[in-house]
């Protein structure tokens, strides 16, 4: 290659509608792009989704070019509202067979990157009609539906964790590799000091980090709630509780003692500010979705799981148990546990500092900070533009 003559390579990504879907996406964008450009490669990419999609607002913020098209979604719940949705959106999924196989025909990508949620269908039933690679991503341990019909004919299936091999067909086995969950890299380096100052907080007495996801969770927020005056008695909690829980959850503080009311710190949502909270909390109280889990063993951080239940095929409460079991969460795995648990777990976790330093231990010991990594050198080899994946390149392993 001349001097001046730099190839490029054509990234087609799809996925999103959640942020476990998306911000894997996202993160493995930058990889690509940082691995392409050390090896002179330009990378143009696009990104398509639904227009109502987290992914359509997470792209624009970060100046990814990005196309919708129509998408529909079967629900198997078994009642007349979901079946209502499944009609109406039989008539969605033709249109975005349509949409998706025209934007794949124009756009011509060497690669296209899946990385779940029922709109990556159409674009990798497209990759197949143009003889294009896809690289399946799958964030949990057992398939969804989406990537179940995907893992057929997908060139590479890119896995969070070892034991979903087991949920593959027979004849994608071959095609497998373990590559990790990727999370945004900042999130490791996070500056706890600037946390205090953000939110008023107290330096040297313990910090809880309570999240139910960017909405908040109805059941961990009535569960907080109720267990605040004994709590916040060895604690001081910083609560992510979702817009519409805020009114409700800073009357709540107000009722405190005023002692105890300044320990006690509801916020709406929690953006750029994370990995400094992570850096600062002691213990994190959440669900226990693939991002979470991927997010709290990158950090190392002891944490009290809240499983959603149900989930697609009680995957969260699995992934909770998974913690549990290696000694880096606490999991509360009852479908309708009582407040006084969640205050029972905390309270042996906030009297003994070295179960805590224990657990960070044996988080960290779960994550995988090369994730990104490692799925990125998998897309760009099955690109054919940059190839990575030989022997002395072994940043990822295959199973």
């Amino acid at each position: 290659m001349m001097a001046g003559d730099r190839r490029s390579l054509r990234l087609l990504v799809t996925g999103g509608g959640t942020g476990g879907h998306t911000y894997p996406a996202l993160t493995t964008i930058g990889a690509v792009r940082e691995r392409a450009a050390a090896a002179g490669v330009d990378l143009d990419v696009l990104w398509v989704g639904t227009a109502d999609g987290l992914e359509a607002h997470v792209s624009a913020e970060n100046g990814i070019p990005f196309r919708a098209i129509k998408a529909g979604k079967l629900r198997r719940r078994p009642n007349l509202r979901e079946l209502a949705s499944n009609i109406a959106d039989m008539f969605r999924i033709p249109v975005g067979l349509i949409q998706a196989a025209s934007i794949a025909a124009r756009y011509r990508p060497d690669v296209v990157l899946s990385t779940g949620g029922y709109v990556c269908v159409p674009l990798g039933l497209a990759s197949r009609v143009f003889g294009r690679p896809l690289v399946m991503h799958e964030q949990i341990t057992a398939l969804g539906l989406a990537n179940r019909i995907l893992a057929r004919f997908a060139t590479r299936i890119a896995l969070t964790h070892p034991s979903s091999i087991d949920h593959l067909p027979g004849s994608a086995r071959d095609r497998a590799v373990v590559t990790g969950n990727p999370i945004r890299p900042h999130l490791v380096h996070g500056d706890a000091t600037s946390v205090w100052e953000h939110f008023g907080l107290t330096p040297g007495l313990p910090l809880i980090y309570v999240t139910g996801g960017a909405q908040g969770s109805r059941q961990i927020n009535t569960m907080i709630e109720e267990i605040l005056p004994s709590l916040l008695t060895r604690s001081q909690v910083l609560h992510q509780c979702g817009a519409g829980w805020i009114g409700q959850l800073a009357q709540s503080a107000d009722r405190l003692p005023e002692e105890l009311r300044r320990r006690y710190h509801p916020v709406p949502y929690i953006g750029g500010e994370l990995a400094d909270v992570f850096a600062a909390a002691d213990i994190v109280v959440s669900r226990s979705g693939a991002g979470t889990i991927a997010e709290l063993t990158a950090v190392g951080k002891p944490s009290v799981l809240i499983p959603l239940v149900p989930s697609a095929g009680d995957e969260q409460r699995q992934n909770a148990r998974y913690l549990a079991e290696s000694g880096a969460a606490r999991a509360i795995l009852e479908d309708k546990p009582g407040a006084d648990r969640l205050l029972a777990e905390l309270n042996a976790l906030l009297g003994n500092p070295g179960d805590r330093a224990a657990m960070a231990w044996a988080a960290k010991s779960l994550g995988r900070l090369d994730a990104a990594d490692a799925l990125a050198r998998v897309i760009l080899d099955e690109s054919g533009v940059v190839g990575f994946l030989d022997a002395g390149d072994g940043g990822h392993r295959t199973v």
